[in-house]
């Protein structure tokens, strides 16, 4: 094997490496010696000749490097990505996560320590995403070990989201591994099952990021009325029934989604006239039912990711403070709002602030009662704090 080619960092650029952050972005490349085609491993120096680490070269996006060890002796290989991804599955079973016919994330990216790689486990489905140059040249050695690690019944790929063109990748999705999916997938979750479509849904089929947050919700809403925005297909809503919710109504763009919400309902026996579900755009229902004097106890915003790049963060602000302030109108005395924000870019300060000027928008005084975040298997390396991404508060309005 000849040898990898040598990244030099800037002068002076070194510092974030130090701190054992993942990225280098393209203002502190001071040079790149010899050559790498996208996706091969390069040793990192400082520009003194120190070693930093060893990370995939990406010479189409921003992100020049991502690393994957900051160790001097740890080589790149199969044996490499086996550790890790055991790791990481380790991390899932000391969770509780791991059961047949569960669901969670078993790699998280940068915070499982392999930069640009989703993995995420549907019973005996598990997905992948490959979303980094690094990432795609990894595939087949990470698939590999996938299968001895987990036999799973099917390995499929999602590597369809947008950050791939960022990387000069083109979509990608399909079979990869094992017996064909089924046009659904079932799970378990807090003791209720879910039908979940990994060919075609949001992220990879389920928004696995909420699972906790949907047990508060549940637990939240027994006797209450609730109006769950952004619904998708239905997870807050199968928990807030089974909690005793007096209704739920769900609101979402899509009918599709709707409908598998509806088949969710069914398959937990929650189906009925405590639920109702409006395909609708959520901010234009949401001023037809201020109009109409509507008013609900509880209020769950999970709205889409606003903003995909900084010169977008002003236009999410506010369209944030848009639908927080219509939720705030729509809250009965004592109501409870549960309000989230999955854009990274949306600061957790910025966003409390945004929400407290929707509150003095709507005319309402407003406490924080509670902070959310995302569940246990997206952790966040310490060095990484992009990697939380998933910001939720609990409002109680009087």
């Amino acid at each position: 094997m000849s040898n990898p080619a040598t990244l030099i960092i800037a002068r002076g650029r070194e510092k974030s490496l130090l701190r054992m952050h993942p990225w280098i972005f393209s203002g502190a490349v001071g040079r790149l010696d010899g050559e790498a085609p996208a996706g091969a491993t390069v040793v990192v120096r400082a520009f003194d000749g120190r070693f930093l680490g060893r990370g995939a070269w990406s010479p189409a996006s921003q992100i020049r490097a991502r690393l994957w060890s900051f160790v001097e002796d740890e080589e790149i290989d199969a044996p490499f990505f086996r550790r890790r991804l055991t790791a990481a599955v380790a991390l899932r079973r000391d969770l509780g996560l791991m059961g047949e016919g569960e669901a969670c994330r078993l790699v998280n990216g940068e915070s499982d320590y392999l930069p640009g790689v989703i993995i995420d486990r549907y019973g005996a489905v598990v997905v992948c995403q490959f979303l980094a140059a690094g990432a795609e040249a990894a595939r087949e050695t990470i698939v590999d070990a996938l299968e001895e690690l987990l036999r799973p019944a099917t390995i499929w790929e999602r590597s369809d989201a947008e950050v791939r063109k960022k990387e000069g990748l083109r979509p990608r999705t399909g079979l990869v591994r094992g017996r064909d999916l089924p046009e659904l997938v079932e799970i378990r979750e807090h003791g209720h099952r879910f039908l979940v479509d990994v060919r075609q849904g949001h992220k990879t089929g389920w928004y696995l990021d909420q699972r906790d947050n949907r047990r508060v919700v549940a637990a939240m809403t027994n006797g209450k009325s609730l109006l769950n925005c952004f619904s998708y297909t239905g997870g807050f809503a199968v928990g807030a029934l089974a909690g005793g919710a007096e209704k739920v109504v769900n609101v979402d763009a899509s009918e599709a989604a709707l409908a598998l919400a509806e088949r969710n309902a069914a398959l937990n026996g929650l189906a009925g006239p405590r639920l109702l579900n409006h395909r609708a755009d959520v901010f234009q229902l949401l001023r037809e039912f201020r109009d109409q004097g509507r008013k609900f106890d509880r209020i769950v915003l999970d709205p889409p990711k606003f903003a995909e790049a900084k010169q977008q963060l002003a236009g999410a602000a506010r369209g944030y403070k848009d639908i927080n302030r219509l939720a705030f109108e729509l809250l009965a005395p004592g109501g409870i709002l549960f309000t989230f924000s999955c854009s990274g870019l949306m600061e957790p300060a910025l966003f409390q602030k945004i929400v407290a000027d929707a509150a003095l928008d709507g005319r309402r005084a407003a406490r924080i009662i509670g902070q959310l975040g995302q569940a246990a298997d997206h952790p966040v390396a310490l060095p990484f704090p992009e990697g939380a991404y998933l910001k939720g508060l609990i409002c109680r309005a009087e």
